[in-house]
């Protein structure tokens, strides 16, 4: 088939790659205002590798606007959750061009719901299909490609014929298909991420409670894990989640849920423990030092809000600053991946100094805070931190430290529910 993909998200560019890859020829326009298109560099080594192959077997083609083949069989919009306006624009683009209907149209983008049901009414004549974004930041193909089940919101049973094909490579099989109205699998992508939050808030939440009461939150979450009805993932205590289309889905599904009439509490509360544990970090210096953090050098390893990305939206490195430097502390910052963005938000300062090297970030710290768990950071050279560090305290955001090696090591230590 011929297909046309719009938009710069991960999706985007693994719905873009991996067709081109399975005999598909693959239009890609990343960015739809503008007419030269440059190639899209993701943080993931992978996806890059798959989409600069395709772009050399000449099986994808970036392309602007204009230069679009409208006689392709599929086209697919890929949006962030800002960018709606975009892609209605998109659409009222294309029903003034000589495209010959009905087209399969693919809503991809995390809009929301009925986000698909206003994209067809401009393209009434086409068949509309919706394929949430499930795609994982640092695993982005294999957390499409592995996918034992795929949820599809479809508006008949010929759309529901023309996926089945589409995707044919890689779900071969019927029972493979969840297939749904739009507003069903909108709603569907949203309850999952609604789910997985409150994975993560209860057990941040366990964790006060373990710390309270002696208890090593790292044994309860392996006998959790070990529970065939809860399974081991999205357990880990930490300094919460961040990510700009997760937390968009929860904070729509916190609206919709509000909108609807329904009194729920259940979602806000998952919020506000997730953006009270962004600052647990932050809570557990300001007791060490009794509050006295005015002039302190705090070294903070991590700023994206998971590893793997250089994304920064709604993660902990926000709060985290916002609360150092109303106690006058200044921050040594080192992240692998996500400085440049940091400096785009929060330009020069004096009290944020960022590092290229992990250890320069540590020189004179009177403490050492972790909020991502690169994995440069899960080993770290403990005799030059020694050297380095003003003062022997590690705060561990993500649990990825042996708190009795560390201690062993001279260090003062305290993780998430950790003892």
């Amino acid at each position: 088939m011929k297909i046309c993909v719009f938009g710069t998200t991960l999706q985007a560019g693994v719905i873009a790659g991996l067709f081109a890859e399975y005999g598909h020829q693959v239009s890609w326009c990343p960015q739809v205002g503008q007419e030269k298109q440059i190639s899209i560099h993701y943080q993931d080594s992978n996806l890059n590798q798959l989409i600069h192959k395709q772009f050399s077997n000449n099986a994808l083609q970036l392309v602007g606007l204009s230069n679009i083949d409208f006689q392709s069989e599929v086209f697919v919009f890929s949006f962030n959750p800002t960018e709606f306006d975009q892609a209605i624009a998109l659409a009222e683009q294309l029903k003034v061009q000589p495209v010959i209907h009905p087209k399969l149209m693919i809503n991809g983008s995390t809009f929301g719901l009925e986000g698909t049901e206003k994209l067809k009414q401009i393209l009434t004549s086409d068949h509309w299909a919706y394929l949430p974004d499930t795609i994982q930041e640092g695993n982005a193909v294999e957390s499409f490609i592995d996918l034992k089940q795929i949820i599809v919101g479809v508006d008949g049973i010929e759309t529901q014929t023309l996926i089945e094909e589409l995707l044919r490579p890689f779900f071969q099989l019927k029972h493979q298909y969840l297939f749904m109205p739009f507003l069903d699998a909108e709603f569907t992508k949203l309850s999952i991420s609604g789910m997985l939050a409150t994975r993560i808030s209860y057990m941040n939440d366990m964790a006060q409670v373990a710390e309270k009461l002696n208890i090593d939150i790292q044994n309860v979450k392996q006998g959790l894990a070990a529970d065939s009805r809860i399974g081991a993932t999205y357990l880990s205590p930490g300094v919460g989640f961040g990510g700009e289309n997760f937390s968009h889905d929860i904070l729509t599904l916190t609206g919709t849920v509000a909108g609807s009439g329904i009194k729920s509490q259940l979602l806000d509360q998952v919020w506000a423990i997730n953006e009270q544990q962004k600052e647990i970090l932050f809570r557990k210096l300001w007791n060490y030092y009794q509050g006295q953090l005015s002039g302190k050098i705090v070294a903070v390893w991590g700023a994206s809000f998971k590893e793997s990305t250089s994304s920064i939206d709604y993660s902990p490195i926000h709060a985290m600053l916002t609360a150092l430097w109303a106690q006058g502390a200044i921050v040594q910052l080192h992240d692998p991946e996500a400085l440049d963005r940091v400096q785009r938000l929060y330009g020069d300062r004096t009290d944020l100094i960022l590092c290229e090297d992990q250890y320069q970030a540590s020189q004179q710290a009177h403490a050492l805070c972790i909020l991502t768990a690169w994995k440069q950071y899960w080993s770290p050279d403990y005799h030059q931190l020694m050297l380095k560090m003003a003062h022997p305290l590690i705060l561990d955001g993500r649990n990825i430290l042996n708190p009795d090696f560390v201690k062993a090591q001279g260090f003062a230590y305290q993780g998430v529910g950790r003892v």
